[in-house]
C-alpha cells in the first residue's frame, strides 16, 4: 500500500509538469516558475503535501542538477573555455563584481552575516544559461553579433561557478580556516585534474565511452557523469562542477549525440529539481520578502542590462545590439536555485531560500518578457529613425540618384 501511494504521487508530480510546461510553451515564457509554484503546492504548507514520495523527489533533484550542468558542459570544448578566459576576463569581471554585490549588500543590510553574503552575491550573480539560450533561439537572435558576448559571458559565469561553489560549500560547513583552506585546495586540485584530462586527453575518454549503439552510449554516458559527480562531491567539490567538467571533456559528433540521448532525462529530472527546491520552502513565508525580492529583482535587472551594454560596446557593437546583450542575460534559474539549496540545507539563514525563491521566480518571468518587448520596440524605433523613402513617380526626378552619381535619361 505504501508503495502504491508513493507510485500516484510520483505519477500525479510527472503528469502536473506534463501539464504546466505545456501551458508554459502556450504562453511563450520558462517554466521554471511554474515548477517552482508547483513545488510550493506539493509541499510543506501547501496544497496537497507530498507524504511518501519526497526521497525520491530529492535523489531526482540531485541527478537533474548533474544533468543540467553536464548537458551545460557539452555545449563548450576546453580550449574554448582557455580562450574565453583569456580574451574576455575583463567583461567577465565586470559582471562578477556588478552583479553580486547587490546580493551582497542586501544580507549584510539585513543583518545575515557574511556566509549568507556570499551565497546571496552568488544568487544575484549567475544568469540561467538554458533560459538565455531559450530566448536566443525563440527570438532567432542566434545569428546576430552580440550573441557570441552573451555567450562568453555565460561560459566565464559558468568557470566562476566551478570555483565559487567549493567556496561557498567549504564556507557552510563552518570549517575553521586550516580545514577550510584543505578543503579548498582539494577542491582546485580536482578542478585542476579534471580540466587537464579535458583539455589533453579529451580524445581518451571520447574513446572510452563511444559506442554504434545508442543504449550503451546513453549508459556510459550516464555512469560516468554520475561517477564523477560523486567522487568530485566526495572530494569537497560540488557535483555539478563535477558534471560540468565532464561535459567539457567530451565534444564534436560524440558531444552532439550524448546532448541528443540526455536531453529527456535532463527535462525530467531538472522539472524534479525545481519541484524540490519548492518542496523546501514553505509558501507562507514568501509575502514577508517579496518586497525585497522585487527591490533586487529590480537591481538585477539594472545591473545585467548595464554589464551586457559595457561588454557589447565594448567588442564594437551598435546600441540595438547592446541593449539585446543586456536583456538576454536578465533571466535567472538553474545555478541560482542550486546555490539556494546548498544555503538552505546547512540552515544558515530561514528567510534566504523564500527570498531567492521570489527573486528567481520574478526575472524568471521578466527576463524573457522584457526580452520579447524590446524587440518590436527596437523596430519600431529603427522605423521612426530610418522611414521608407517615398515612392518615385515615373518621370519624376529622384533625389537619390544626385547621391550616387547616376545620370537621368533626356
Amino acid at each position: 500500500m505504501h508503495g502504491a501511494i508513493a507510485l500516484i504521487e510520483i505519477g500525479a508530480v510527472i503528469l502536473s509538469l506534463g501539464l504546466l510546461g505545456a501551458f508554459s510553451v502556450r504562453i511563450g515564457i520558462s517554466p521554471i516558475p511554474l515548477y517552482l509554484l508547483a513545488g510550493l503546492a506539493f509541499g510543506q504548507g501547501g496544497l496537497l503535501p507530498l507524504a511518501t514520495s519526497t526521497e525520491f523527489t530529492a535523489v531526482g533533484a540531485e541527478i537533474g542538477v548533474i544533468l543540467l550542468l553536464f548537458t551545460l558542459g557539452l555545449e563548450y570544448t576546453a580550449p574554448e573555455l582557455v580562450s574565453t578566459l583569456r580574451h574576455n576576463a575583463p567583461a567577465g569581471l565586470v559582471d562578477l563584481v556588478l552583479n553580486s554585490a547587490p546580493g551582497v549588500a542586501v544580507a549584510l543590510l539585513l543583518g545575515w552575516g557574511p556566509v549568507a553574503a556570499v551565497a546571496m552575491g552568488g544568487i544575484t550573480y549567475v544568469t540561467s544559461s538554458g533560459i538565455t539560450a531559450k530566448v536566443l533561439a525563440d527570438l532567432d537572435w542566434l545569428g546576430n553579433r552580440e550573441v557570441p558576448v552573451v555567450l562568453s559571458l555565460l561560459v566565464f559565469e559558468d568557470l566562476t561557478m566551478a570555483m565559487y561553489l567549493p567556496i561557498l560549500t567549504a564556507l557552510l560547513a563552518g570549517a575553521g580556516l586550516v580545514a577550510g583552506a584543505t578543503t579548498l585546495a582539494i577542491a582546485a586540485g580536482t578542478i585542476t585534474v579534471i580540466l587537464v584530462v579535458a583539455l589533453r586527453y579529451g580524445h581518451w575518454v571520447e574513446r572510452f565511452v563511444a559506442s554504434p549503439s545508442q543504449e550503451v552510449l546513453l549508459l556510459k554516458v550516464l555512469g560516468l557523469t554520475v561517477l564523477v559527480a560523486g567522487v568530485a562531491q566526495q572530494l569537497q567539490v560540488s557535483a555539478a562542477v563535477g558534471a560540468f567538467l565532464v561535459g567539457i571533456a567530451l565534444s564534436g559528433p560524440l558531444a552532439h549525440t550524448a546532448r541528443e540521448l540526455l536531453t529527456p532525462l535532463r527535462d525530467l529530472f531538472a522539472a524534479v529539481f525545481f519541484v524540490f527546491f519548492g518542496l523546501q520552502t514553505d509558501p507562507s513565508a514568501l509575502p514577508p520578502v517579496a518586497g525585497i525580492a522585487l527591490l533586487l529583482a529590480l537591481a538585477g535587472v539594472l545591473t545585467k542590462l548595464g554589464t551586457g551594454w559595457w561588454a557589447a560596446r565594448r567588442a564594437g557593437i551598435g546600441p540595438q545590439g547592446r541593449l539585446r546583450a543586456g536583456v538576454a542575460l536578465l533571466p535567472r534559474g538553474e545555478f541560482n536555485i542550486v546555490i539556494a539549496g546548498l544555503a538552505v540545507a546547512a540552515g544558515i539563514e530561514p528567510q534566504l531560500g523564500p527570498l531567492a525563491a521570489a527573486y528567481v521566480l520574478i526575472l524568471a518571468v521578466a527576463g524573457p518578457l522584457i526580452a520579447r518587448g524590446v524587440e518590436p520596440l527596437m523596430r519600431r524605433r529603427a522605423a521612426r529613425r530610418d522611414p521608407l523613402p517615398p515612392p518615385v513617380v515615373p518621370g519624376q526626378h529622384d533625389p537619390d540618384d544626385d547621391l550616387t552619381g547616376s545620370v537621368q535619361p533626356a
